[in-house]
């Protein structure tokens, strides 16, 4: 992949480029473009930028009196569109118009600053996402008839009461098994396959996951914080598109079926030291699962401002619907090593081996803007260890079926029931990030958010019609 400007203008000529996508992220996360001719770009288009953004239209940026911005595209994100000959594409840095400098509101500048951050502290940070999603046929909206106690039919290949097939997967019984069952291994390994030949990818597994319908899961070599949160914007582009050239639907929509598992994005955190040689979170002498006391308070951090995470790294209504108990998803805040109860998980597959020791963060789900998400965790763990902040003892039991008496004496708290109780805590608890997420964007994100919730509070949900209508 091209790394300079000059290596940009190399690529575009060899590879017979006609087109370029700029991408870009808006504040809740959704990936924008604009495609422009490939023979725009020269040396000092790459230097400047190109003028093309009307940031009044996109969620999170500007008003419609200062809407005129740029973008700058980085270099070592351009490759070829598979599936669009002639085309490249290029993430880019959102810029204010008339040489004001960088927006404050790009998500990717936040996480820019976040990586910035930790290396004035002499740290760096490594993340390694595991992202699901539904593959659907189609869905579609059906009060009249619900399916398995719910509102809506899911058209999937998979669908337990679909007739495509002889092989069907049961609720909660869709973990890793092997085709024929598993109908859609040859989309996901076209998936992976795209990302490694184009995008540049190292691919450490892809499965099915737990859900009944099409869910699966994709997981990629862990990387540093923008480049990990490029790769989730990149894979899920690339999957959405894959899928369609097979007439079907890739989501990550946190909960799309009711009464099966929904869809989650842990996330793998651990730091080292700033030079990349030594991970701080690995003690081979400690007993609880080599984690070092550095590890312990990166632990602490994080259960000390998970209510406050929630809103960044859980932040659609549809969220709460996965953080429920019973569903492998996260309610608790707590900690322990090998326990998917727990909020924080620390993994325990190998012994002695200091480049696999980090902590697992199970909150997440693919809704995420991954920029801000990553950045977020950052500072919460940086929290806890400029503040040495102890996580108390670690939880080896399922804390699902601990009673609520034995959980108050444990000390152990539960996380948002809904957005907007999330972004309560946010409000409240939101000092630990302001060293790198500045005022506008935080307000700009809480207001979008708040917005997004009281929208979708005056919607009659179909299963109130399908409970309440004859009232």
């Amino acid at each position: 992949m091209p790394s300079t400007a000059e290596d940009v203008l190399k690529f575009l000529k060899e590879n017979n480029i006609k087109w370029v996508d700029l991408q870009f992220t808006d504040v809740p996360g959704r990936l924008h473009h604009i495609t422009i001719p490939a023979s725009d770009f020269d040396l000092e288009s790459l230097k400047t930028g190109f003028g093309k953004l009307d940031g009044s239209s996109i969620r999170g940026f500007t008003s419609i009196y200062e809407s005129d911005m740029v973008l700058l595209p980085v270099p070592e994100t351009m490759t070829l569109v598979p599936w669009s000959p002639g085309v490249a594409r290029v993430l880019c840095k959102v810029f204010w118009g008339g040489g004001k400098g960088r927006f404050e509101r790009d998500p990717r500048f936040i996480a820019e600053e976040a990586e910035k951050y930790q290396a004035e502290q002499g740290y760096t940070s490594f993340y390694g996402p595991e992202l699901e999603f539904f593959m659907f046929d189609k869905v579609k909206l059906d009060v009249s008839t619900p399916q398995s106690g719910t509102g809506y039919k899911i058209h999937a290949r998979e669908a337990p009461w679909s007739d495509s097939g002889t092989f069907v997967i049961r609720f909660k019984e869709g973990y890793y098994p092997a085709p024929p069952v598993d109908q859609l291994m040859d989309v996901r390994l076209e998936i992976v396959d795209t990302l490694v030949k184009y995008f540049g990818y190292t691919i450490e597994a892809t499965h099915h996951e737990v859900a009944t319908a099409g869910q699966g899961e994709i997981d990629f070599r862990f990387s540093t914080l923008v480049d990990t949160a490029d790769k989730v914007q990149t894979l899920k582009y690339v999957a959405k598109n894959v899928a369609a050239k097979h007439g079907l639907v890739v989501t990550f929509m946190p909960k799309p079926i009711y009464g099966d598992n929904g869809t989650g994005m842990h996330t793998h955190l651990s730091l080292w030291t700033k030079d990349g040689k030594k991970n701080l979170m690995y003690d081979p002498n400690e007993e609880y699962a080599e984690i070092s006391q550095f590890g312990r308070y990166v632990i602490g951090g994080l259960l000390t401002h998970a209510r406050a995470l929630s809103a960044i790294v859980s932040p659609t209504v549809n969220s709460y619907r996965r953080l429920i108990p019973g569903f492998e998803a996260p309610v608790y805040i707590a900690w322990s090593k090998g326990n998917r109860s727990a909020v924080v998980r620390v993994p325990a597959y190998y012994k002695g081996m200091e480049k696999a020791k980090r902590i697992e963060y199970r909150p997440p789900d693919p809704s995420t803007n991954p920029y801000l998400a990553f950045a977020a965790l950052l500072m919460a763990a940086l929290d806890g260890v400029n503040k040495k902040i102890d996580p108390g003892d670690p939880v080896d039991e399922n804390i699902y079926h601990l009673t609520p008496e034995k959980r108050r004496q444990l000390g152990i708290k539960e996380l948002p029931r809904s957005l907007n109780e999330a972004l309560d805590e946010l409000e409240s608890d939101k000092e630990f990030l302001k060293s790198v997420f500045n005022s506008s964007l935080l307000d700009t994100y809480i207001d979008l958010k708040r917005d997004e919730a009281r929208s979708l509070q005056g919607y009659p949900h179909p299963m109130e019609l399908y409970y309440y209508l004859d009232s």
